[in-house]
């Protein structure tokens, strides 16, 4: 399988350009590219994403993992969301050049930070994907983080974990993911935030790879 190829990314932020790293890494033949934002505690080299986008290169997917500025400056907390959304913007100008269909996806955090993008028309992709979408704190369902969705115009694909403390299969936020425009859920059944199963004990980048057939088939529908 081809191997990614290491690149800095230019971020246009109030203070100035900032650089972030991204890897980038195309199959023969490739049908879409895919880009993958980290979770907020863990940048763009986790295991977890690592193996994810292996699995989406062994469909036949570009990807394009990359850092925040926050973790690209060595800092554990995310920085303002504006920041995010702008580092979006670069990385769906980088990934449109190739010419096939764009989508966006992200590991918890990354994948709020895409919708955001999106619902402010900052980025337009063919369609966005979030692993782990973090719809409220933990077990704390009164503070939505759904207020955007709706605008949303491109599909969304939500892939969760009926044990993720960040979602409740059963309340009301879920109805409000099935309400918006083109949004589906794919549940994992007995997965946690990391889809970590229990009584199941998995690497986390084979966690990651599996994924991917379900991601694939999804974007295919789409593109």
């Amino acid at each position: 399988m081809p191997a990614e190829t290491e690149h800095r990314l230019s971020v246009a932020l109030p203070a100035g350009a900032a650089e972030v790293s991204a890897a980038h890494g195309v199959p023969d033949d490739a049908w879409a590219t895919l880009a993958i934002a980290h979770g907020a505690g863990a940048g763009y080299a986790h295991p977890f994403l690592l193996g994810f986008a292996r699995g989406m290169r062994a469909e036949g997917v570009a990807t394009l993992r990359f850092n925040f500025p926050y973790i690209e400056a060595g800092r554990r907390m995310p920085g303002p969301a504006a920041h995010a959304t702008s580092t979006w913007a670069a990385v769906a100008e980088f990934a449109e050049a190739a010419g096939v269909p764009f989508f966006a996806s992200g590991k918890s955090y990354g994948g709020r930070m895409a919708s955001m993008a999106a619902a402010e028309s900052v980025i337009a992709p063919a369609g966005l994907i979030y692993l782990g979408y973090p719809l409220h704190p933990p077990g704390d369902p009164t503070k939505a983080r759904t207020a955007h969705l709706p605008d949303v115009t491109p599909p969304q694909l939500f892939v969760e974990g009926t044990n993720d403390p960040f979602i409740d299969p059963h309340s009301q936020l879920v109805e409000a993911v099935e309400s918006c425009r083109a949004a589906e859920i794919a549940w994992i059944d007995g997965g946690g935030h990391s889809f970590e199963v229990k009584g199941r004990k998995r690497p986390a980048d084979e966690i990651g790879a599996e994924l991917a057939p379900l991601v694939a088939a999804w974007m295919r529908a789409q593109a």
